[in-house]
């Protein structure tokens, strides 16, 4: 345990202090953020590749630096090569899969910065990589780290054989999907998912897999030496770079620790976001125009309601701590 809060702490301050030379060169190369205007048409910005709309009072973040996560990563990356992969080496399989997403995100982000032309990924062609990536996953967790188990709480562990393959797949493609989804307020995504990467840090440690716990607080302190760059007003924003890589990564340590069954609960914030955008989608088509919220994702349909960005930041995250808390309870009841 003291490794991995070691590991946390360390890449909590390589992440904070590598940010101040990465954002003076991210602003130096205007690698800055397009904000979108608020058209009262969240839909077509939720279907996926279409650009992210923001309540009009988001038009102050334009110009503000993007793709901080390449800095995230570099911390989590530069920790665990120091500290925790030699000997370890299934530590390796979330490392690739986030570097994998992260070059999938990174690109998209690429495609909106401002000031220059503007294009999108095509969308067959990254939901095609996304599963990819998705699949050879799935495949190295099952075939590779020889894992076909699910831990139900207060019931008992399962082999559920070749369904873990699909299973982990889809969990591993919503859980990206939902993470970039949340990557709207500033600090929302950092602090939610080093409170979710915390949980399952537990969860590891609690299994006697020291090297996954590890790995699991280099991200959490990682998310929160991020975190002193993009609280409110933030210097600098996430992108799909990081913020898919973290999304993956967190989908992988829960298939790693078993229980992925409490991921919807450890990741409630991230769930919450998703399946807001999806169901306004939907509705909104099967209606003919008609809304259940008044903005997706769900994070500015309470800005709609007269919440200020700081109060759903910080509410979000004390419910994503409450299912964290809930999610390590259960995990003891396997």
């Amino acid at each position: 345990m003291t490794h991995a809060l070691v590991l946390g702490a360390i890449s909590l301050m390589v992440t904070a202090i590598a940010g101040y030379p990465a954002i003076w060169f991210l602003r130096r190369q205007n690698v800055t953020k397009e904000i979108y205007e608020y058209l009262r048409a969240p839909v077509e910005a939720a279907a996926g590749g279409a650009p992210t709309l923001a309540p009009e009072r988001h038009a102050a973040k334009a110009g503000r630096p993007t793709m901080g996560g390449l800095f995230l990563l570099a911390g989590i990356l530069a920790t665990t090569l120091g500290g925790n992969l030699f000997g370890r080496y299934s530590v390796g399989l979330p490392l690739m899969v986030m570097g994998s997403l992260a070059l999938l995100g990174g690109i998209d982000d690429f495609g909106s910065l401002r000031g220059r032309e503007q294009w999108a990924l095509n969308k067959r062609v990254k939901l095609l990589v996304f599963i990819a990536i998705g699949a050879a996953t799935a495949y190295a967790l099952y075939d590779l780290l020889d894992l076909r188990r699910v831990h139900v709480p207060f019931e008992g562990s399962h082999d559920i054989a070749g369904l873990y393959l699909p299973v982990a797949l889809g969990v591993i493609v919503v859980t990206a999907g939902g993470v970039a989804v949340t990557d709207g307020l500033d600090g929302l995504v950092a602090g939610t998912s080093a409170i979710a990467f915390a949980a399952y840090g537990a969860i590891a440690l609690l299994q006697e897999q020291m090297y996954l716990g590890a790995f699991c607080f280099t991200v959490t302190g990682a998310s929160l030496g991020f975190l002193w760059h993009n609280s409110h007003p933030a210097s600098v924003f996430m992108g799909d770079v990081g913020a898919l890589a973290l999304g993956g990564g967190l989908a992988v340590v829960a298939f790693m620790t078993g229980h992925w069954l409490l991921l919807p609960l450890i990741g409630i914030v991230f769930l919450a976001e998703g399946a807001s955008s999806y169901l306004q989608i939907g509705y909104f088509k099967l209606t003919g125009g008609k809304r259940i919220f008044r903005m997706a994702p769900l994070h500015h349909h309470f800005e709609e309601l007269g919440w200020s960005e700081v109060q759903v930041v910080q509410r979000f995250w004390i419910l994503g701590a409450l299912g964290a808390l809930i999610g390590i309870v259960l995990a003891m009841e396997v």
